[in-house]
């Protein structure tokens, strides 16, 4: 077959030239021959399929290292097993893309709808809990095998299980965890064990949805905690009335969201028993 040159190559893949050259000097499509006078490169017919593949995965921004994979790959099944993983994590950050802009326009909205914040004394509390210090980005992989044994421990418990985060795990991305489910007489199995969380005054409110953007309800409980001259003291807490454990609905799901704070004094729109009116 009549070797193609670099730009009839070019003409049949729409790949550019410059583009071409680079995928050379980075080892993933070799010229067929290059001419040791000129340094003119030249490209085989059966190399265009080869180039089209190239081209798709650049277009999903594979990254040249991971098209270098899949390209050295012994077997189609092994090929198909590397662009599953880059399709897993392209569907990922399509994910957070998407909780990011329905955060924007959360927080964008002309006139958003009110977060109700009680402040509510909470008293200690035996639970059964899992615990671990985590980086932030191992904290949702973690949370679903430490519920599965708490649930596995106590299949038949009643009451909502909840979490308990350490600031550090927000100001520094790495931080304690704990997550429980409330037992006057927890077991010893496994990671499960007992644990008596302190007693604790909270300013709480209740997140409506999935956890895209709680980190919205957050902020507007800090505002509130701010606007009430309040002082937050200690890890935060949360309760999932309804999660992903009840429903597959997430515009049903319910999370409780707890700041500890100082002792407090009733305040304007506040009774004395703590709750706003």
């Amino acid at each position: 077959m009549q070797p193609l040159s670099i730009g009839e190559f070019s003409r049949m893949t729409h790949l550019s030239v410059r583009t071409l050259r680079r995928y050379h000097e980075a080892g993933l499509l070799v010229p067929a021959t290059v001419d040791p006078a000129t340094g003119y490169r030249y490209y085989a017919g059966d190399q265009i399929p080869t180039a089209q593949v190239i081209h798709r995965l650049r277009e999903l921004d594979v990254p040249l290292a991971a098209v270098r994979r899949i390209l050295d790959a012994p077997d189609p099944g092994s090929r198909g097993d590397l662009v599953a993983q880059h399709l897993h994590h392209l569907e990922a950050e399509l994910d957070r893309t998407r909780a990011a802009v329905r955060s924007l326009r959360r927080l964008l909205a002309p006139e958003p709808a009110p977060v109700a914040v009680e402040v509510r004394s909470v008293p200690a509390t035996r639970v059964a809990a899992v615990e671990a210090d985590l980086g932030t980005d191992d904290v949702l992989s973690w949370y679903a095998g430490a519920m599965a044994e708490l649930d596995a421990a106590l299949p038949a418990l009643p009451g909502p299980p909840g979490g308990v985060y350490d600031n550090a795990l927000f100001e520094v991305g790495r931080g304690h965890v704990l997550v429980h489910r409330p037992v006057d007489d927890a077991p010893r199995t496994g990671r499960v064990h007992p644990v008596e969380l302190p007693a604790v005054e909270l300013a709480v409110a209740t997140h409506v949805g999935d956890h895209d953007d709680i980190e919205v309800t957050y902020g507007e409980v800090g505002s509130w905690v701010v606007a009430n001259a309040l002082q937050v003291a200690g890890p935060v807490r949360e309760t999932y009335l309804v999660g992903p454990r009840d429903t597959d609905d997430a515009a049903a799901w319910r999370t409780e969201i707890g700041w500890p704070v100082f002792s407090v004094a009733p305040v304007a729109g506040q009774s004395s028993s703590g709750r706003t009116s």
